[in-house]
């Protein structure tokens, strides 16, 4: 019992309500998915578990360790093109007889954890271009790979997750600006020569959001529909009609947030938005009271995965940001990200933990 009194619950109270309320959107929508779902939470938990119980101190302290994970990582990538059936027009998920992951979602954690160990020993000298570009490159590799799959969505996420390290380690304003040029040109290069008809067609209809109701604008508006009809306190459990009728795509994952809306009404939201916030404070406090400036930097880099791909999730399913298929962390259905999500929370939880009682 001294153990889990070490923990901290503020933290992981916060973290089961957000996977409470996944579960219950899918036992109400899928019940298929639901126990699907159920299996990797399970999972997902017992390697958590194993990984707040170890001293992890050791292993994040060497360079090899990092390196060989982040390495390990992007060979997972690679073998998706070998490996990986065509689902949905990507090649994202290994298959190997009934267990099934995406490489992508790992890629989040070896990144977090590698641009950690980077910026921890680099931050005085980030303003240095062999700095800044050497960390570029680690990020670089994985996004390139997930982008051919193709899966923008993910490769977006990881370049965020870098754009967020580089920024709060303190780069000078002049570097930050003639990064933004950077980034605006390879903008315009992705729109010309990178994405798809129907990837500039999403981005396009967002300002025109009501062109299009049986095409690219679709999803944005049946998603606005479902938010909408649900009121207050929603339509009940079971009881929404975009839902249940199917009007409402990907309703498990790239618009769960709608879906939970339309039946648990703006009071459902408020719980999501609240306890996905009190989770992100609880993160940003625990790294900033850890003394070693790895943890810092992961607790900051965990804060800013989950709050983008939080902020892009609610924007598309409200009709404000373009949908480019990102799930809600902990509640949209997904094993790899369930998975890939609890580990980044149990390695906070774990050094939480040692740095009080070491």
């Amino acid at each position: 019992m001294s153990f889990f009194k070490k923990l901290d619950w503020k933290l992981g109270v916060s973290t089961a309500i957000l996977i409470v309320s996944g579960l219950l959107s899918l036992f109400s929508t899928n019940r298929e998915l639901f126990y699907k779902q159920i299996w990797w939470v399970a999972l997902a938990l017992v390697i958590g578990f194993l990984i707040t119980l170890a001293d992890l101190r050791s292993f994040f302290s060497r360079k090899g360790f990092i390196l060989g994970l982040y390495w390990l990582v992007i060979t997972l990538l690679v073998a998706t093109y070998f490996l990986a059936p065509q689902i949905k027009g990507n090649r994202a998920w290994i298959i190997l007889g009934g267990f099934q992951f995406q490489p992508a979602e790992i890629a989040k954690v070896a990144l977090i954890l590698l641009l950690a160990y980077f910026f921890s020993k680099k931050h005085v000298s980030i303003s240095r271009w062999s700095s800044i570009l050497s960390s570029f490159f680690y990020c670089a590799v994985p996004v390139v790979l997930i982008a051919l799959q193709p899966d923008f969505g993910s490769a977006l996420v990881l370049l965020a997750i870098w754009v967020g390290f580089v920024l709060v380690s303190g780069l000078p304003f002049k570097k930050i600006l003639l990064g933004a040029l950077v980034s605006l040109v390879v903008i315009v290069v992705m729109w010309s020569y990178v994405l798809q008809d129907y990837q500039k067609q999403r981005i396009v209809s967002l300002f025109s959001p009501e062109a299009d109701p049986l095409g690219s604008n679709y999803n944005a508006i049946q998603s606005k529909i479902a938010i909408g009809s649900g009121g207050l306190f929603g339509k009940g459990f079971g009881q929404g009609t975009q839902v249940q009728l199917g009007f409402l795509p990907e309703a498990q994952t790239d618009f769960i947030f709608a879906a939970i809306s339309e039946e648990g009404g703006i009071f459902a939201a408020l719980i999501i938005f609240g306890s996905f916030f009190w989770m992100l404070l609880r993160i940003l406090k625990l790294g900033m009271l850890n003394q070693e400036n790895f943890y810092k930097f992961l607790s900051l880099g965990c804060v800013i995965l989950f709050f983008f791909q939080f902020v892009i999730h609610v924007g598309s399913n409200l009709g404000i940001l373009p949908v480019i298929g990102v799930t809600l962390p902990f509640v949209s259905y997904g094993g790899s990200s369930m998975l890939s999500s609890i580990i980044l929370v149990s390695i906070i939880q774990s050094a939480y933990s040692k740095e009080r009682y070491m």
